[in-house]
């Protein structure tokens, strides 16, 4: 079984949790034998081509620049392909999109004039002169007109996919989230092989009631051009069945998991040598993860406890209005703010925490518990998340019950016993939980997918 993949981020390039599926879940199926081309919208940086063996650079694309093909050396089955489409994270509205675009303009252009100022300094022509430079196929060239559009650019890898897609044989399309659905059904029809489509959020839970009709058009195109449809949890096949109006038996829930390797930090070195107890908020800071909540729990806890502090690791668009509110709330002095953190940085903050929290008003799943569980930290999570469904050693409350929140909170920093036993059951608990059962429901779903496409079933 080949399959043709389509994501938008893979390690280093985390904005969500998509990011540490995909590598997850690519790293499994590469390991139980199946074939992956795996299609990114971006080219290879620096810090990633150090853990990168180039392989060879494909023929120009005729849309825009050539893509460029690489393998891994732990994903033996697995092919990468970027091409350069200048596309964001699905959590960005296309308003910040627009934003962020005309920023990085700005930035491109003070450098250009500061390279033109050098070179005229130096007696050289202006780099701005060479007209066909910028025209050439290592640089942005007629793409630069869609002005920050992100849905131009979500259409753009869309072609950019159809042109590798259509030099490469494969038995199946799966394509993860929104601003690859359009690509996925490109890629499928122009083969006539069948789409899967992969859910890890959908426009309900990334904007609440104030949804992108544009983005939700795409969702549902997406959904129902599909042969199947993944799901990360049963509370993301309710919506999808509902809101999108997607046949429930199309849908097959496959549930995400994480790598257990242990890990290598010296929990002495990063112990809190005081009695100070620490709460961790990680995630993106926005509407859908409940920053809000967190904060309301945390004015409640030092009420009764003043030892904590109260720790919010992400960014995201809510990060400045949270820190506005803690200070409103007079706990400014005990909510830390760490901004958006990575790799080790993560695992060195998990090692302080004496608890995790996720206060999320809509999960699809959420697999930061599923890590700090790994680090043998106790996880209060939120009702409202699809992981709810598959962890038993965690607490649980409902998002906007605050008191109720705050009171779990107290109880797990001021009882060693309830907190050791969460800790011992939700390791064993989280070290059954593999990315390889979830390739093989993803492969079982390929085999179905095909089946149904030949007629078979």
């Amino acid at each position: 079984m080949r399959v043709f993949m389509l994501g938008w981020e893979f390690p280093p390039f985390i904005s969500g949790g998509l990011g540490t599926a995909c590598y997850g879940l690519t790293k499994a199926m590469s390991a139980i034998g199946t074939d992956v081309l795996f299609v990114l919208p971006r080219p290879v940086t620096t810090p990633f081509s150090t853990h990168v063996r180039l392989v060879s650079a494909r023929p120009e694309s005729t849309l825009a620049l050539p893509s460029t093909e690489f393998r891994l050396d732990e994903f033996e089955n697995v092919t990468f392909r970027t091409v350069n489409a200048e596309m964001a994270d699905p959590y960005q509205s296309a308003q910040d999109y627009k934003k962020q675009h005309e920023q990085r303009e700005q930035l491109r252009q003070r450098k250009g004039l500061a390279a033109d100022a050098s070179s005229a300094n130096a007696g050289a022509a202006p780099a701005s002169a060479d007209k066909s430079a910028q025209a050439a196929p290592g640089g942005r060239g007629k793409a630069d007109h869609y002005a920050g559009d992100l849905f131009a650019e979500v259409q753009r890898y869309a072609n950019l996919a159809s042109e590798i897609g259509r030099q490469e044989s494969f038995d199946v399309v799966h394509a993860h989230d929104w601003m690859t659905f359009p690509a996925g059904l490109a890629v499928a029809g122009m083969k006539g092989v069948p789409l899967v489509v992969h859910v890890h959020s959908t426009e309900f839970d990334r904007s609440g009631i104030h949804v992108d009709s544009r983005i939700y058009d795409i969702e549902r195109r997406g959904m129902h051009g599909a042969m199947k449809v993944i799901a990360v949890s049963h509370l993301t096949r309710n919506q999808i069945t509902h809101h999108y109006g997607v046949a429930p038996a199309k849908v097959d829930v496959v549930y995400n998991a994480i790598e257990t390797n242990g890990n290598a930090f010296d929990e002495e070195k990063y112990r809190i040598h005081n009695d100070e107890k620490i709460v961790l908020f990680l995630g993106r800071i926005t509407m859908q993860k409940g920053p809000e909540f967190f904060l309301g729990a945390a004015k409640k806890v030092l009420e009764v406890m003043d030892n904590v502090k109260f720790v919010m690791a992400g960014s995201g668009d809510m990060i400045r209005r949270t820190i506005e509110m803690a200070g409103e709330m007079g706990i400014g002095h005990k909510v830390l703010f760490t901004g958006f953190l990575r790799g080790g940085d993560v695992d060195r903050i998990f090692k302080m925490a004496d608890l995790y929290v996720m206060p999320s008003v809509s999960e699809p799943f959420g697999i930061a518990p599923l890590e700090a569980m790994s680090h043998d930290v106790p996880v209060l999570i939120s009702k409202q998340s699809g992981v709810s469904e598959v962890l038993t050693h965690a607490l649980k409350v409902d998002f906007w019950d605050t008191n109720e929140m705050a009171n779990k909170i107290i109880a797990v920093l001021k009882h060693p016993p309830l907190a050791s036993t969460l800790r011992q059951h939700g390791s064993f608990e989280v070290s059954q939980m593999s990315w390889t059962d979830a390739a093989r429901a993803c492969a079982q779903v390929y085999e179905q997918a095909v089946g149904m496409m030949n007629g078979k079933h």
